[in-house]
């Protein structure tokens, strides 16, 4: 006997009152989407679960797959029996005995109230069929194997396994934002964060050619095939802001430059959102992390635009986000040796409580909305998914 259906619970989306059919209808869109290049699955949808009946052959591939999908609180490989309390004993005794536990506990949950034998009696029933046929002793508090049983009225669902999934809410459901993406180490740990709680992502990158270079924005587009497995495909902007950050190193003093330049980028990010009808932008700040990223930083670059800005990292410290790195796999490409046009100009002494008035004064030196305009209109767009090729964007830059 084996088994031949994946069952995938909802976990948080269950508390979403008049609104859980949307996310549900969501997850089971990505759900489908996401395991479109498997041959033998077919989909059943009830209001609470998610069915996939698959071969063998294809089981491995599709736990695989499941688990990154997010809005998914954990899954199960089922087999699915008729409700009839005599077929229940005999599968669930068919099913331990190809485990390799010595002890057991069966627990039943009776969703389909219809079904004529109480929970306790089923438990009861499947239990003694199992000691009289098999060596295994029961354990109630801390047993090898533990016999689940679901019956609903789409039928049985037997299984001894439970497998955590991603969590979180359907890729989509709440919308899209625009991500900074450096290629560094925060902003895709933020953008996993984001796309796990419902945000559908774009992403915009800074290049400064000649002073980044081509292997900068490799690691980006690297890292989006990462964050878009088994996901929907990403957009990514790449901005020429070359022109931009030149007048800025030659107007502002080097304390304040790295303050102008990211109120440049926001003013630059926010004309792309609205453009692209992404609802915020996001990125990877962590509060105190470096001089621009002080809460006074923060709020005099945060002045310069109007759309909401949501930093997933905030209040996380760097080793966690190196641990979450390695977990969703960006972490060996964001320490790729290649700098980004945030570090080219580092200034030995950046001012870390900056003030609105001298930003002003500074900006004023030049004609920035030009260039921002410039840099807006000169944007490369680029959609990135698990097979896009780099070779692609070889004369990008």
């Amino acid at each position: 006997m084996k088994y031949d259906c994946l069952m995938i619970r909802f976990g948080e989306l269950n508390t979403k009152g008049k609104n859980k059919n949307d996310f549900i209808k969501k997850l089971y869109e990505n759900v489908v989407s996401a395991t479109s290049s498997l041959k033998s699955v077919k989909y059943e949808k009830s209001h609470d679960r998610i069915y996939i009946h698959h071969s063998d052959d294809e089981k491995d591939e599709l736990i695989k797959i499941i688990k990154t999908v997010s809005g998914i609180s954990n899954f199960s490989l089922v087999y699915k029996c008729e409700n009839d309390i005599d077929v229940i004993s005999s599968s669930c005794l068919e099913l331990i005995k190809q485990e390799n536990g010595k002890t057991f506990k069966v627990k039943a949950n009776r969703a389909d109230k219809s079904f004529p034998t109480h929970s306790d009696d089923v438990n009861r029933y499947v239990a003694t069929n199992i000691l009289k046929n098999t060596n295994y002793k029961v354990d109630i508090h801390n047993p090898d194997v533990l016999v689940s049983i679901d019956i609903r009225t789409e039928g049985c669902f037997i299984y001894t396994n439970k497998i955590k999934g991603a969590g979180g809410y359907p890729l989509g459901i709440a919308g899209k934002g625009l991500v900074m993406m450096s290629g560094g180490l925060d902003s895709p740990v933020a953008a996993h964060l984001a796309m796990n709680r419902g945000i559908k992502i774009e992403c915009i990158h800074f290049a400064s050619p000649p002073y980044t270079q081509q292997q900068a924005l490799d690691k980006v587009i690297d890292l989006l095939k990462v964050l878009s497995i088994n996901k929907m495909p990403i957009k990514l902007h790449i901005v020429p802001f070359t022109k931009l950050q030149e007048e800025i190193y030659k107007n502002v003093d080097e304390s304040y430059a790295i303050t102008i330049m990211r109120r440049m980028m926001y003013r630059i990010a926010a004309k792309v959102a609205h453009r692209r009808n992404c609802l915020c932008l996001i990125n990877g700040e962590s509060v105190g992390q470096v001089a621009s990223q002080t809460l006074q930083s923060m709020a005099v670059i945060n002045e310069v635009v109007k759309v909401p800005v949501i930093r997933p990292l905030a209040c996380v410290d760097k080793e966690e986000i190196m641990n979450k790195a390695k977990d969703i796999g960006t972490y060996d490409i964001s320490i790729r040796p290649y700098t980004d046009c945030c570090t080219i100009f580092t200034p030995h002494n950046p001012v870390t409580r900056p003030e609105l008035e001298e930003c002003i004064k500074y900006e004023a030196k030049f004609d920035y909305e030009t260039l921002v305009n410039d840099c807006v209109h000169n944007i490369n767009s680029l959609t990135i998914d698990s097979t896009y090729s780099i070779d692609e964007i070889s004369d990008l830059l």
